[in-house]
């Protein structure tokens, strides 16, 4: 969190508080209300500060009997919308719900910030009020990826906060993703790959080339297994527990999963569809269709954490629904439940100091504890 922020100032009675942007979806602030909703009924110990026009959201919360005396309205005039720019939105939106959702967790009333917005503006206004931790040049969009693991899923960094990312940056993105699975996912030495065109080490980028070279020589110092270079294919494998490349590259490869996963959906209705033998065995098949259905389905790990800040922003997809909304709302409460920006912070801080320690020749003890 930033300077001066106490971890029990976003508790109240007990719950910890999630800032929410009621207006960045594409649905509207009906479906973040459902979806906070949703939220609510599962965890007691959860509070929402929700932004947005207050004349909009009071009605529609009031209709939300679980939300009774968790939720506070913060009146919000304006929106960000998906075609604003994020250089106009910095200088233009602190009227925004955006803006006043990421104020909250900048003064430390909530823990962290969910929206639905425009995720290049989000990004450009939790560096501007949040600021990035010291050390880190870019941050990061990290994604949770359904994967062969015994966790389920894979951790993949960056997918969208920057096209650009040169080999300190990759290490950077190496270290905050092996921090983020060792925290979220309880795994004590992650494994880390680093996407390429092959496996090879003489394969790729120059500046992959470089990485490779820079999150070798940190692995056994900081605790965690370097695996090298991994494919496409290993995304969704058991090889890695993080997938570290740039964010051009990540972006694509997640809107490839996603639709990916819907036309393996649409595909299954429409084959089992097909005849009266096949609704048969839909039928007998429904408890399996049903599992499958619910391991591919994009709602389950909705929202992207904005990792290299000081305090912790999930970006949610733009046209969740009340599911998806829950799911973002679900691992940011986490989150801050586990103390993870702080964490981060201190882990980022430890790399720093042995990436210069390896520049001057010095040798320090591997970091064995957890984040």
């Amino acid at each position: 969190m930033t300077a001066g922020t106490d971890q029990n100032d976003n508790k109240t009675a007990g719950r910890i508080t999630i800032s929410v942007d009621a207006m960045g979806g594409d649905a509207g602030p009906a479906v973040v209300v459902a979806g906070i909703a949703k939220s609510a009924e599962k965890n007691p110990d959860i509070g929402f500060i929700l932004h947005g026009p207050k004349e909009q959201l009071e009605p529609l919360v009031a209709k939300k009997r679980r939300l009774e005396g968790r939720v506070e309205i913060r009146d919000a005039r304006d929106v960000v919308t998906m075609e604003d720019k994020p250089s106009q939105v910095m200088r233009n939106g602190k009227g925004t719900s955006m803006w006043s959702a990421l104020e909250s967790v900048k003064k430390g009333e909530a823990a962290g910030a969910v929206s639905c917005g425009n995720t290049g503006a989000l990004m450009a206004l939790s560096m501007l009020r949040l600021r990035k931790l010291p050390g880190v040049n870019r941050p990061a969009i990290a994604v949770l990826w359904p994967s062969l693991n015994p966790q389920g899923f894979n951790v993949m960094l960056d997918v969208g906060a920057d096209i650009r990312a040169d080999a300190e940056d990759l290490l950077q993105y190496a270290v905050m993703g092996m921090s983020y699975v060792r925290n979220s996912m309880d795994i004590s030495r992650p494994r880390v790959g680093l996407l390429n065109v092959g496996t090879e080490e003489h394969k790729g980028r120059a500046e992959l080339k470089e990485a490779y070279g820079l999150i070798a020589a940190q692995a056994d110092q900081a605790n965690f297994e370097f695996v090298g270079f991994v494919e496409g294919g290993d995304i969704p494998g058991d090889i890695a527990d993080v997938i570290v490349t740039d964010g051009f590259t990540g972006n694509v490869a997640i809107k490839t999963g996603e639709g990916t996963a819907s036309l393996i959906s649409t595909a299954l209705r429409q084959a089992f569809a097909y005849s009266l033998l096949s609704k048969l065995a839909a039928l007998l098949a429904y408890t399996s269709l049903g599992r499958l259905k619910k391991r591919i389905d994009p709602r389950r790990v909705n929202g992207g954490v904005f990792l290299g800040l000081n305090g912790t922003v999930v970006k949610s997809h733009g046209g969740a629904d009340a599911t998806g909304i829950s799911a973002a709302v679900k691992l940011a409460f986490h989150l801050a439940e586990q103390g993870f920006a702080e964490k981060l912070a201190a882990r980022v801080a430890s790399a720093r100091l042995l990436t210069q320690d390896n520049e001057t020749g010095s040798k320090e003890p591997a970091i064995t504890e957890k984040d």
